[in-house]
């Protein structure tokens, strides 16, 4: 039998052999589920996902989820009622968390003169002005947290929109990191002050802490953020405006917060 006859006679699902010239189909490997490890099956097993606890408990639960090796950064995720496709019910705003992030953040500055020397005597980690923005804008440079600059700067830093923009790093008033004010506003980031902004889908996350942090001291910094999160809240949004609030460890399970 010719090899078009038996490629016309292959039962349905079986390969069918290649005509001359022809290089065969490879064949598909299957992916292997990875298995579920021990801490992360333990800890899905202490949180219920039907239940939503208060705040200092769903913290306590948190806190008794087995470690990872290392220290977790402990995040809030929010669900917002706000529509992402109208511009005035965009979220973005900065908060200070009373009793810090728990890392080191390295601010970079925009300034020349007087207020550059501020910025040095206040701990910036970078200052500059043109020198840094081609830096950024030449070798894609992104070696730091947190940008800031004097409005004056915007003649260099203007131009840096499609490259910070995206990782959250262009200086904006609305976010405090565009500022004359730059000695204070380089101490609060360095000592604890976060930016958050939503998403297209209408989600905010920002982080509050590490989970080496007491449980009391993670559950002042909670507070502070969904306090001035709910205090953003356009007029024109109508509804509930924290839909669903949810905190996780790094390597943890999710846990819902009583509204």
């Amino acid at each position: 039998m010719s090899e078009p006859e038996l490629a016309a006679a292959a039962p349905e699902g079986e390969a069918k052999p290649a005509e001359e010239g022809q290089k065969e189909a490879p064949t598909k490997k299957r992916r292997h589920r990875r298995k579920p490890s021990k801490r992360h099956v333990d800890n899905r097993k202490r949180v219920d996902p039907d239940k939503t606890y208060p705040l200092a408990e769903a913290v306590a639960l948190l806190k008794q989820t087995t470690n990872a090796k290392f220290d977790e950064t402990v995040e809030v995720a929010v669900k917002l009622g706000i529509d992402a496709k109208q511009s005035e019910q965009q979220i973005r705003g900065t908060v200070i968390l009373p009793k810090g992030t728990g890392k080191s953040v390295r601010v970079l500055v925009f300034a020349e003169g007087e207020k550059a020397t501020e910025a040095q005597q206040a701990g910036a980690d970078y200052v500059g002005s043109k020198d840094l923005a081609d830096k950024i804008a030449n070798e894609g440079w992104h070696d730091f947290e947190i940008a800031l600059a004097t409005p004056d700067m915007m003649k260099y830093v203007g131009r840096l929109g499609k490259v910070l923009g995206p990782h959250g790093k262009m200086p904006s008033p609305k976010a405090g990191t565009l500022t004359n004010d730059i000695a204070q506003a380089v101490m609060e980031f360095k000592g604890g002050k976060i930016e958050y902004r939503n998403d297209k889908q209408g989600n905010l996350c920002c982080p509050v802490g590490k989970k080496s942090f007491k449980a009391e001291d993670l559950v002042a910094n909670l507070r502070a953020v969904l306090d001035h999160i709910e205090s953003a809240k356009p007029s024109s949004s109508k509804g509930n405006f924290l839909r669903r609030v949810t905190i996780s460890s790094t390597m943890g399970p999710g846990i819902r917060l009583a509204l």
